[in-house]
């Protein structure tokens, strides 16, 4: 149950928030919506999809942090989450209404003795207050920014979707459904002027952020040994961030000559290379399937 209630420096004057990861406030989450200002920070750690919301049947972008329901690999209880955390996890009770910021009273995360408060003493905004308030102007309006993104890509067909089979050195597997990704065939084979189009839009870079998620983050799960209590899931977390390389390893080959031909293409028109990037309720997306 929620209790939604507008943001008031009188109402709620000694409200207290935890803001800290935690599975008990929420973070354990396998899939976490993301909006398209967050891909460049995301993509270096986590694989990017779509998926479908399970209410409205709208596609949403988010990032792949588990394999169950309730399993977050990147958090660490007591430790924190480990790279970049998404905004959707970090805006923690707090939701936008229209022009105003709300907050959601009957969340875990309200606690009247411990926590950061949300006003001083005069009831200005706390420090706090002031990041969370900056935080939702990024989502709020990247909401929509994303939800166009993702209309594009459906109007130029460009999303396929995808099966991730995940067996595990301790017998288990898991098969893991509702989920997309881009069609590099239909992508290949769009004419020049929409190519081009998406990369002036800066498009193009969001199309390829996932496959940075696929490189960059193998490396990170690597950054240290895992000890014996933690090697479950260490393995499941390594098989997260290799599983799409391994989806697209049967057409990485055929992909890479065209890509280099797409971008050198770009690159000769446009006189320079791709630009720099910029830096609600969500329901549960995947379907999965387990055994031994």
């Amino acid at each position: 149950m929620t209790n939604i209630a507008v943001l008031n420096s009188d109402a709620h004057r000694h409200v207290r928030v935890r803001p800290e990861p935690s599975a008990l406030y929420g973070d354990n989450q396998r899939f976490v919506p993301l909006i398209v200002g967050e891909f460049s920070l995301a993509a270096l750690h986590y694989p990017i999809l779509l998926s479908k919301d399970a209410d409205t049947g709208a596609f949403y972008s988010g990032a792949m942090l588990g394999f169950d329901v309730g399993e977050n690999l990147f958090l660490t209880e007591g430790k924190g989450h480990e790279a970049y955390r998404p905004l959707n996890l970090q805006r923690g009770p707090f939701f936008a209404a229209g022009s105003d910021l709300a907050i959601d009273l009957d969340s875990p995360r309200i606690d009247a003795a411990e926590g950061q408060s949300l006003f001083g003493e005069a009831g200005e905004p706390t420090p706090y207050l002031r990041s969370i308030m900056t935080l939702m102007l990024d989502i709020h309006p990247g909401l929509e920014r994303t939800k166009i993104f993702i209309r594009t890509l459906m109007d130029l067909k460009l999303v396929e979707s995808v099966t991730i089979n995940a067996s595990f050195d301790d017998g288990t597997k898991r098969e893991v459904v509702g989920l997309y990704t881009i069609d590099q065939s239909v992508l290949r084979g769009l004419p020049d002027p929409v190519v081009i189009d998406l990369f002036r839009r800066g498009y193009l870079q969001l199309i390829l952020d996932d496959r940075l998620a696929e490189a960059s983050a193998g490396a990170g799960a690597k950054k240290k040994p895992p000890d014996s209590s933690g090697k479950r899931r260490s393995r499941r977390k390594l098989w997260l961030i290799r599983s799409m390389a391994n989806f697209h390893d049967h057409k990485a080959e055929r992909d890479r000559e065209g890509r280099a031909h797409q971008f050198g293409a770009i690159s000769a028109r446009c006189g320079r290379g791709l630009p720099p990037r910029r830096h609600a309720r969500f329901g549960e997306p995947l379907a999965g399937r387990s055994g031994k």
